[in-house]
């Protein structure tokens, strides 16, 4: 149950805000709509050069502890590298690095952590594959296998919505093992004997996969700690809907700029078309709609993880960000008339990268569904 007697607060440090800085310069510079037009366009999943510059920064290693290389901050500084990276429709495979490091602390070996951590810290790429065909958004719900013959497991089934899986060094599979969720670490090579498809995905500023694991064996060394499975499924959850949150709120800044831009060049019976109220007033209830979200955002990211008034504002926050780019995307498409409805608007974009972020880890009306079990 939520406490009611407690003052909900934003406190802001100082590693945040240099963070955000830094971030909003990198990503203007970095990804101008122009170059985010031609990644769709290119063969390779992201710009391996800005990766690089990214990997150099330290915001890989930005939620690691320092015993493995990072800096020993939290998601809550994550998250302020990714809205400005959303804000200019970015398309990198940060999230899902940062959210396999995630479950690497949670649920790792000492074996696994001290491979891997300083590995991600340093560049190295991963991939999450919890996602099935049959589209639950409950991670318990599993139809992918795995088999213990001796010290080898063997997986059966079919992931989807595995982004960056083409490029990625690790991946981290969540399976069905003796009839009990468990996770699952796959290498490189390990990548190489699956079966792997690109997918037609609704945001082609990403790379989505249908990973199909039929046949593929690793040690059994490569399990997670069994004991920690449900935690971390739990906190990989969550920090995916934090994540995903701040991806939304950084969209919806971003179209609110692009419908501002065009509101105060286009010209409609000699008068600017931001002048009519009819556009202004959406337009101000679109920026409202932001500053309540982003509230909502950096609460939640200021309290991840301290129990389940953590968990309630993390879902608040992602169904409001959630709501919050689908409006401003729609209004800005209809803002722009017959050409709004084509795809070289800019504004489709943005309402691409809202389709999708909501989709991922329960839309708006499921948080509210989980939300209402929470508060009553």
């Amino acid at each position: 149950m939520l406490d009611t007697n407690k003052k909900p607060t934003i406190n802001f440090s100082e590693e945040q805000e240099q963070l955000l800085d830094i971030a909003t310069n990198f990503a203007r510079d970095k990804f101008p709509m122009d170059a985010t037009r031609a990644r769709i366009a290119a063969d390779q999943d992201f710009d391996a050069a800005v990766w690089a510059e990214m990997a150099s920064l330290g915001w890989l290693g930005v939620a690691v502890p320092e015993e493995f290389g990072g800096s020993g901050l939290g998601l809550a500084e994550v998250v302020t590298i990714i809205e400005p990276l959303a804000r200019n429709l970015a398309g990198t495979p940060f999230a899902s690095t940062t959210l396999v490091a995630q479950a690497l602390i949670k649920a790792g070996t000492p074996a696994q952590k001290g491979e891997w951590l300083p590995k991600i810290c340093e560049g190295a790429i991963g991939a999450l594959a919890l996602v099935e065909p049959h589209g639950d958004w409950d991670l318990a719900h599993l139809t992918v296998k795995a088999s213990e013959a001796g010290d080898t497991l063997t997986l059966s089934g079919t992931k989807t919505f595995v982004t960056d899986a083409v490029s990625a060094d690790l991946a981290i599979v969540s399976v069905s093992l003796n009839g009990a969720p468990a996770l699952v670490l796959l290498d490189k090579a390990a990548l190489a004997k699956a079966s792997i498809a690109r997918e037609i995905v609704i945001d082609e500023t990403r790379r989505s996969y249908r990973v199909k694991l039929d046949g593929v064996t690793v040690p059994k060394s490569n399990l997670l700690d069994p004991a920690q499975t449900a935690a971390a499924l739990k906190l990989v959850d969550e920090a995916a809907c934090l994540l995903l949150a701040a991806e939304l709120c950084g969209g919806t800044s971003g179209v609110i700029e692009v419908t501002v831009e065009y509101l105060k060049t286009r010209k409609q019976f000699d008068r600017y078309i931001g002048s009519y109220q009819a556009l202004k007033h959406p337009t101000v209830d679109a920026l409202l709609a932001l500053e309540a979200s982003r509230s909502h955002l950096y609460y939640a990211a200021g309290i991840f993880g301290t129990g389940s008034e953590a968990e309630i504002a993390v879902r608040m926050a992602k169904a409001l960000a959630s709501d919050a780019l689908a409006f401003a995307s729609d209004r800005a498409i209809q803002f722009h008339g017959g050409f709004g409805f084509t795809y070289d608007c800019d504004a489709q974009l943005y309402r691409r990268r809202g389709i999708w972020c909501e989709a991922q880890h329960g839309d708006a009306a499921y948080q509210r569904r989980q939300l209402a079990g929470m508060l009553l």
